[in-house]
């Protein structure tokens, strides 16, 4: 899509765009632009409604192609032009107020289409920066096109002034967050200043601290609520499961504003909010004999309560020379959360409280595949999956002499499946990239290849590798353990069962590039509609304040499971 000449930038504040609240229904934008923030949070949570209010018609004409609705016209003169029957979840004010004759009005105003729980942001510029005060004493004040100094500002706001603000239009405050520009600059006319600001009893430490944000983004909500410290341990990023498991659900949960979201190693676990709420999860703790104890009672002395994450089946431990009687992993925490029914049935055996909360993507990627349909790129990245691809590997080199250069084969991870490929058309990514890496060479792929063996511990893995391709646009050729309860084989993916199917069913994609993307398309499409993070943070959230309401009842459990945590 092509942008339009306008007044404004079109791109997303993205310190803005992470504290819209993810499981937001229905969003306001007030001041739209061009639609770059709407579009970019729709990515994020493809079932919401985004309205826009823009006065200028050009950059409104683009964003009626990005958003739900958007309204041209003067929000002062017409404060809600939608129809908001069950209220706005989150109204955004992105560098819009300070354009505004009564902006007080116009936070009241709206302030009553608030949903119960809605939240207001305001992204705002700070009069306190050091370089107003600079321009003031060096008689150098002047408007400028755009920024600080713009020549439309009719308002000005201290930090100060702008919670006032909010307070008065009947809202509780949640957080600011100060973005700062240029700290070196400020602390050097900061420490020029000293002298005068001392004279006139002035802290230059706290000056300084007032004067390093160019802007503020606040967060209030319609009604106060008590704060949740939600505090999570993570293993070495492998393969993206930290990722998918602690990362990203952490970031989700980090656009409620009542929820205080922290990563840290489990010797740093310690409570940040007083006497609030507090939930530890320990991702895929290892806690076995005296030392597993030690640690969970040190968690049980400050009051948390402890969830253990895991997404594998308890059988990978004692694969590895776990014994399971001496695992506390599971019967000695409060609670396990899991990814699949499966895993949490294998699960229930030691701990009663066990959650499922699916894998999902976060976002769906800019689509950047099929852009050769007379060549396509067949995608292979996990770990320890040799004994899954074997078998299957003489059909992919059998089709790879067959169709030549029209398959390619891009493969991230696993060097002993590039180099079983007897094709020069593949090419190999030795090293471990992030995450983020491993989406953005999916991404550029047009099949994904994920075969699965069939046997006890890789039915209880989750689908997450046609999530994954399914929201980059990537057709899924999978086994149909696992996959064949998420592909709809022929709409979504194609599923097999055994080598000859699997060659049947990659000479089709080939054959039919077309109908290949139709499938990569659908699959994006049921990606975005059930498998968004998005879908979950309300019920995430839920189940940690209702873990914290019921801890005296899970203290009890655990110590009838494990009275030596108490002893």
């Amino acid at each position: 899509m092509n942008a339009v000449h306008t007044q404004y930038p079109d791109f997303a504040n993205p310190e803005l765009l992470d504290k819209i609240p993810l499981s937001a229904r229905t969003i306001l934008d007030v001041g739209c632009a061009q639609g770059a923030l709407g579009a970019d949070y729709l990515r994020r949570n493809p079932a919401c409604r985004v309205l826009g209010i823009e006065m200028d018609e050009a950059a409104a004409a683009h964003a009626r192609q990005r958003l739900s609705e958007v309204f041209v016209g003067n929000v002062e003169k017409t404060p809600m032009p939608f129809e908001v029957p069950d209220g706005i979840d989150c109204i955004v004010y992105g560098d819009v107020l300070e354009h505004l004759s009564d902006p007080w009005t116009v936070l009241k105003e709206h302030a009553k289409y608030l949903s119960p729980q809605g939240t207001v942001l305001v992204c705002m510029p700070n009069v306190e920066h050091w370089s107003f005060a600079a321009r003031l004493l060096t008689g150098s004040f002047d408007y400028e096109e755009q920024g600080l100094f713009d020549r439309t500002h009719l308002r000005w706001f201290t930090p100060r002034t702008m919670a006032r603000a909010l307070a008065d239009a009947g809202l509780a405050l949640s957080d600011a967050a100060p973005r700062p520009i240029a700290t070196d600059k400020a602390e050097q006319f900061t420490a020029m200043l000293t002298p005068a600001l001392q004279a006139l009893g002035v802290d230059p430490q706290e000056y300084l601290n007032r004067s390093i944000p160019l802007q503020v983004i606040w967060r209030a909500r319609k009604t106060d609520i008590s704060r949740m410290e939600l505090a999570a341990t993570m293993l070495s990023p492998q393969g993206g499961v930290s990722d998918v498991r602690v990362l990203e659900p952490l970031r989700a949960l980090r656009t409620d504003s009542s929820i205080y979201t922290n990563l840290v190693a489990e010797a740093g676990l310690k409570p940040q909010l007083g006497d609030a709420p507090r939930v530890a999860v320990l991702h895929r703790p290892l806690l076995l004999g005296e030392n597993g104890l030690a640690r969970v009672r040190a968690l049980l002395e400050q009051d948390y309560v402890v969830v253990s994450e895991f997404d594998d089946h308890p059988m990978f431990m004692e694969e590895r020379g776990v014994n399971l009687g001496e695992l506390l992993t599971f019967r000695g925490v409060h609670a396990v959360q899991t990814s699949t029914p499966a895993l949490a049935e294998a699960l229930l055996a030691d701990n009663p409280e066990v959650a499922v909360f699916p894998n999902g993507v976060f976002e769906l990627p800019p689509v950047r595949n099929f852009a050769d349909m007379d060549h396509l790129t067949l995608f292979f990245g996990a770990l320890n999956r040799q004994k899954d691809w074997a078998p299957l590997m003489p059909v992919l080199n059998e089709v790879s002499r067959a169709v030549g250069d029209r398959l390619r084969f891009r493969v991230v991870f696993d060097e002993a499946f590039f180099k079983a490929l007897e094709t020069p058309h593949k090419s190999f990514e030795p090293a471990m990239v992030d995450y983020a890496g491993y989406m953005r060479e999916l991404g550029q792929a047009d099949i994904s290849f994920m075969p699965l063996e069939d046997n006890a511990f890789n039915r209880a893995k989750s689908d997450l590798k046609f999530i994954e391709a399914g929201a980059s646009r990537a057709c899924a050729l999978a086994s149909h353990v696992v996959y064949g309860g998420s592909v709809q084989d022929g709409k979504t993916g194609v599923l097999f069962h055994n080598p000859a199917e699997l060659r049947a069913a990659l000479l089709r994609l080939l054959a039919y590039p077309e109908a290949t993307r139709r499938m990569a398309d659908a699959a994006r499409a049921y990606v975005a509609q059930h498998r968004m993070l998005a879908y979950q943070v309300a019920a995430r959230a839920d189940w940690y304040r209702a873990l914290w309401e019921r801890r005296a009842e899970l203290n009890e459990a655990l110590k009838q499971r494990v009275p030596e945590l108490f002893a």
